[in-house]
């Protein structure tokens, strides 16, 4: 009797992501999938994003 392998957790939440994502556009939450997913996949490049735009946002609010 052969059985179907297990899904991990993660596996399965992808899987019904993709199919609620399908039946509605959500921006939002795909654009953040997606920057997620590139943060895991280049954290060097990730980093010196969040680096950048804090350095930016930070030289132009500066209270003085």
């Amino acid at each position: 009797m052969a059985t179907a392998p297990k899904q991990r957790p993660s596996e399965t939440g992808n899987v019904q992501t993709r199919a609620q994502a399908a039946q509605s556009p959500q921006p939002m939450e795909d654009l953040t999938q997606y920057l997620k997913d590139y943060a895991r996949e280049k954290p060097e490049m990730a980093a010196l994003w969040c680096f950048g735009v804090g350095f930016v946002l930070g030289w132009k609010l500066k209270p003085w």
